[in-house]
């Protein structure tokens, strides 16, 4: 009897004084690949959007609304480096694309709230 008041006391006091602790899935891989899905998505947009005839102003307006749009709601937005994904969508439209004219100053709206 005395052991399962203990016992149910003991539970008790652990379950209210308990406070939960939380992970930080933030790991630097996660974010290395969570930064080359969102260039990627941006190269590919405006690739596509640039070839279609669409003028470079109007396909980088593009590609930063869907990029915006697409990762704005998640939790890793507060960890990224914008200057490291900015210089890694330079890179790729060069390696994919051939844009060698694209300045970084370009992507001051892309911001993924």
């Amino acid at each position: 009897m005395i052991k399962r008041v203990f016992t149910i006391l003991t539970l008790t006091l652990l379950l209210l004084f308990s406070s939960p602790v939380y992970s930080l899935d933030a790991s630097s891989r996660t974010l290395e690949k969570y930064t080359k899905k969102i260039s990627n998505k941006f190269t590919r947009t405006y690739c596509n959007t640039s070839k279609f005839g669409i003028s470079y102003e109007g396909a980088l307006a593009f590609a930063i609304g869907e990029t915006n749009k697409e990762f704005k709601n998640n939790k890793l937005n507060k960890f990224i480096d914008f200057s490291l994904l900015k210089n890694s969508i330079v890179n790729d439209l060069e390696n994919n694309c051939q844009v060698y004219d694209f300045a970084i100053s370009k992507l001051e709206n892309l911001k993924l709230n």
